[in-house]
């Protein structure tokens, strides 16, 4: 791959609210942390921080969308915590990209719940 560090993450940045849709119609967000030789560091947000599903949502999601719209090679790491997908010291970073409005940290589980409790509720009035 010959794009610097600096035209990937611009152009993760530019294609990043089209691949956050997605993501936002789970309760989530993207945050972009940096690229650095040719891997994308992100953070799911949201109520897809945590999520056991966020390799999926991390791989065949928003790594295959952006190596459609950007590169086939591209590697996107999600920064969770674990040993493996650690944020380099040094990565290429600017203003990072905050989704327009907040997310509510409310998983999608807690609101199936919130809804069953309250139509019990209602049916013992």
């Amino acid at each position: 791959m010959t794009f610097s560090d600096e035209d990937i993450y611009q152009a993760v940045q530019h294609h990043l609210p089209t691949v956050n849709e997605y993501v936002q119609s789970h309760g989530g967000a993207i945050r972009l942390l940096g690229t650095k030789d040719g891997k994308i560091y992100i953070e799911l947000t949201g109520a897809c921080h945590g999520c056991s599903m966020s390799l999926m949502t991390t791989k065949m999601v928003v790594q295959k969308k952006l190596r459609e719209l950007i590169h086939p090679e591209l590697e996107v790491i999600n920064v969770d915590g674990t040993p493996e997908n650690e944020l380099p010291e040094t990565v290429y970073t600017e203003e990072v990209y905050e989704p327009e409005e907040e997310v509510e940290e409310v998983s999608v589980w807690d609101k199936v719940k919130n809804i069953f409790h309250k139509e019990n509720i209602e049916e013992k009035e």
